[in-house]
């Protein structure tokens, strides 16, 4: 049912989605696929993170269902961070390369007065020095579902090398600090798939070779 479920939730999202307004106007006819070649990390054991390609190869999910960041009262020492490592293989068609040109991140959050925290994702390729890095932050008192989105310009992209097969790193982490708020509170953020929503999405840029 859960798995039916998210299919849905795609379905619907992925008719809905639309490549943003500084993305290159040039898409590959030819489809897109994405391989995972690793996940790892304490905020994607196995089994927890799932990536889909869109049908129209503009963009990809990462669907989430055990990403949690806690401190205070019952949470252990090594919950406070979380991080997940993606690193993907993206078969695109010849004589184009790619970049993400724009993320959307979303969850939960519950941080007592006098708590912070932040969440953080950067992309590398394989080999290359040059990285995308955004990064959030959140003070408390906050209690609600959050939702960002992170925009690169076009002129500031970091682009897949043509003719190479370079891996795409994406890695994500979510941060709490306990700061002067009341030990014996619980404070958290969240990044998963909750309530039949997707929770994150990536947006590629193309360009021709």
């Amino acid at each position: 049912m859960r798995k039916a479920t998210a299919a849905a939730a795609l379905a619907v999202l992925f008719t809905l989605s639309s490549t943003p307004a500084h993305a290159a106007e040039v898409i590959p006819s030819d489809r897109v696929t994405i391989d995972v070649v690793m996940v790892n990390g304490s905020g994607c054991k196995q089994g927890t993170a799932q990536v889909v390609v869109s049908p129209d190869s503009t963009s990809f999910w990462v669907i989430y269902s055990d990403y949690l960041a806690q401190t205070g009262n019952g949470a252990g020492p090594t919950e406070i961070r979380k991080n997940c490592q993606l690193t993907l293989q993206i078969n695109s068609p010849q004589g184009y390369s790619y970049g993400i040109a724009e993320a959307e991140y979303a969850g939960y959050g519950h941080l007592e007065r006098g708590a912070t925290g932040s969440q953080t994702v950067n992309y590398y390729f394989q080999g290359q020095s040059a990285t995308t890095t955004w990064k959030h932050s959140f003070t408390g008192p906050f209690d609600d579902n959050w939702s960002i989105t992170h925009r690169t310009e076009f002129s500031e992209i970091v682009w897949a090398p043509c003719g190479e097969k370079r891996n795409l790193n994406v890695n994500s982490s979510l941060k709490v600090d306990q700061g002067t708020s009341d030990t014996n509170a619980n404070s958290f953020l969240t990044m998963d798939y909750t309530r039949g929503e997707v929770r994150t999405l990536h947006h590629f840029s193309w360009k021709r070779c």
